[in-house]
């Protein structure tokens, strides 16, 4: 991991360790500088997570993504926090290997778990290692609002929580903002649905945040439904090993060079020389605040046309696995090959990954 080695994608960047801090005996954070060439495309929003490239005797390297446990209010160097799997090599290389000063490959923050606004009343809910995106939410939202905040934070035992000096000193700055409510399990025992939902009832009516171990996320769920919350509120964060290479960029096509065109102010049009448009659909994507009218072949992924089109798509793994490329579909259909990073009511929702989503109807609206 040297700066004279190159990067194995145009979109990511080699970062420096600059801090390495042992959180638990089976966590450890890691903060980054990021090169100034890269600054722009490294701006990280509370709750997204870094791709990082991790190398490997067996196959050159594997790519894990790892959530930023830090906000951007408070230091614009991302952090993430990595806790140690059974069997598990890139968090067991990470907490093994990395010093102070080492560099490794990244691609730029990704993910939607992160909150529209950090001003209203939340609920945070953490099971285990899920707190780490939750506690850039939780920092965020104490800096930037002033709204109340429950955060219900769940462990095997007391000597397993992470940032647990942090978040004492966060709840004693913040005495009539934050509520923090520890779930020991060798205390309290397993969480169920019906043991949480009395504590999660007071706050049925905020913006639920909610990342943990697939049993834990499960049964909240279950209590969250169970005392009326509704499905538009409840957001999650899904972990999942990534079996691709997310760092390889996609094959060039005669596209890839053509620019875009601007019509008319918020909106962008491109077409694709070289592609069969014939039986191709209409799209309208809206994405930071413009919206792109493109021709979209009915064999090619929304991804796969968007950068075409020379537009900067937030993606990641390109396997469904991430979530990196959510966005939403307000008028026509799609349909996709895997959706791992969604569960069936996201999709009920609306939502859908870019980089597995083709079109099955004539005229589209789509919206990251």
């Amino acid at each position: 991991m040297s700066t004279t080695a190159p990067t194995h994608s145009r979109r990511s960047a080699i970062l420096t360790v600059t801090d390495v801090v042992a959180e638990t005996p089976l966590a450890t954070s890691l903060t980054f500088e990021v090169p100034t060439e890269a600054i722009d495309r490294f701006g990280y929003a509370p709750g997204q997570f870094l791709t990082l490239r991790i190398p490997s005797e067996r196959t050159g390297s594997v790519a894990r993504s790892y959530s930023l446990s830090s906000s951007p209010f408070d230091d614009p160097r991302p952090t993430v926090t990595i806790k140690r799997t059974d069997g598990g090599y890139a968090s067991n290389w990470l907490c093994d290997n990395i010093c102070v000063g080492d560099q490794i490959e990244s691609l730029p923050p990704a993910g939607v778990f992160t909150p529209r606004d950090l001003d209203v009343p939340l609920l945070l809910i953490a099971g285990g290692s899920g707190v780490t995106p939750i506690m850039s939410i939780l920092t965020a939202a104490l800096s930037q609002g002033h709204a109340p905040i429950t955060m219900v934070y769940a462990n095997r035992s007391a000597d397993d929580v992470i940032f647990a000096d942090r978040l004492d000193a966060l709840t004693a700055a913040n005495p009539d903002r934050l509520t923090v409510v520890h779930w020991p399990a060798d205390q309290r025992g397993l969480p169920t649905a019906a043991a949480l939902a009395p504590v999660l009832r007071p706050h049925r009516d905020r913006e639920v945040f909610l990342c943990g171990p697939a049993p834990f996320m499960e049964v909240t769920r279950t209590a969250l439904s169970d005392i009326g919350v509704e499905r538009a509120a409840i957001h999650t964060e899904v972990y999942l090993s990534l079996t691709g290479d997310p760092f390889t960029d996609p094959a060039p096509t005669a596209s890839d060079t053509t620019g875009t065109g601007t019509d008319t102010p918020g909106i962008d049009t491109a077409d694709a020389p070289g592609t069969d448009t014939a039986d191709a659909a209409k799209v309208a994507v809206e994405l930071d605040g413009t919206v792109h009218q493109l021709d979209w072949p009915r064999d090619q992924t929304l991804v796969e046309v968007m950068l075409a089109a020379g537009i900067d798509v937030p993606y990641s793994c390109q396997a469904g696995e991430c979530g990196s490329c959510t966005a939403t579909i307000s008028a026509g259909t799609v349909e996709m090959t895997a959706c791992e990073a969604l569960d069936p009511d996201d999709v009920a929702d609306g939502y859908i990954l870019g980089c597995q989503a083709r079109p099955t109807a004539d005229r589209i609206e789509i919206a990251f």
